[in-house]
């Protein structure tokens, strides 16, 4: 049986992910905090998360780092597979085995 060539696929290019910060931010340092921000960045915006939400981002953010190594683990097993060299074939019986003493 003839084994199928099946063309492997370059790798996308890497992540390049920009630097993204988080300010804390609560009722005992909200005034000075707009006061610095505002000296810093100009306008204020605010976007708020419960501790849970937080949470949640976090826990969604690990799942997604698992999925996407998981799924690079079977990216890699496939390229393997399809460009392993096929073992020589024994010129005495074409099974491939090796020949017995």
């Amino acid at each position: 049986m003839e084994q199928v060539q099946i063309p492997t696929v370059s790798r996308p290019k890497p992540l390049q992910l920009n630097d993204t910060r988080v300010f804390v931010v609560n009722e005992d340092n909200i005034d000075a905090f707009i006061e610095e921000f505002k000296a810093v960045y100009g306008e204020v915006a605010y976007v708020a998360l419960s501790m849970q939400d937080y949470e949640n981002l976090a826990l969604n953010i690990a799942e997604l780092k698992r999925y996407i190594n998981q799924q690079t683990e079977i990216i890699v097993y496939y390229e393997k597979a399809v460009t392993d060299e096929p073992k020589e074939e024994n010129a005495q019986d074409g099974t491939g085995s090796q020949p017995s003493e």
